[in-house]
């Protein structure tokens, strides 16, 4: 038997040995395909999201003000977003009510990440508009991140490549299943 040998394609540099983690899904993110074309809430996604059936439009809870969806392009598994039912862009647009509804929902969230993924940590944060680096700038989203003690490694860094371990179908299930648990 022949020993296995790197594939090699001219022109594409020299191989590398490296397994590859292929993620498609991103490119739709990449090209901006369900970016809005304008600032109105007539464009955006996340005033659409609420009209949908929670399963399809990713809905994890309700609430009064605010509600808790899953990420479409998630950092890691569990990836949530809060985001105010009213179009606004920035966090000094809230109303009271809307400010601690989104606090509550995001401990929430940090809640039920634990009770359901054992999630160890979380990077909780807003980008406020595109320069501070919100992909949807018109509409203020909170993002809650779940972590684990090793869960990416170098992937995101050295590999460009992040990692999900279940369908966000899946995850949506799990987590709204378990919200008042």
């Amino acid at each position: 038997m022949a020993p296995a040998r790197s594939a090699h394609q001219d022109g594409i540099g020299r191989p590398d040995e490296l397994e590859r983690l292929w993620t498609p899904y991103r490119m739709a993110y990449i090209r901006g395909e369900n970016k809005p074309t304008d600032p109105s809430s007539q464009e955006c996604p996340f005033c659409r999201v609420p009209g949908l059936e929670d399963p399809d439009g990713l809905v994890v809870h309700r609430g009064e003000t605010a509600y808790v969806v899953l990420n479409l392009y998630p950092y890691s598994s569990g990836h949530l977003m809060v985001c105010p039912y009213r179009h606004i862009a920035d966090w000094t647009e809230t109303t009271d009510e809307e400010a601690v509804e989104i606090g509550r929902l995001t401990k929430e969230a940090m809640r039920t990440l634990r009770r359901v993924s054992r999630a160890e940590g979380f990077n909780i944060g807003m980008n406020q508009g595109t320069a501070g680096g919100a992909g949807i700038a018109a509409h203020l989203h909170q993002h809650v991140v779940p972590r684990w003690v090793g869960d990416a490694n170098f992937m995101p860094i050295i590999g460009h490549t992040k990692t999900l371990p279940q369908l966000l179908t899946d995850t949506r299930e799990l987590l709204a299943g378990a919200w008042d648990a």
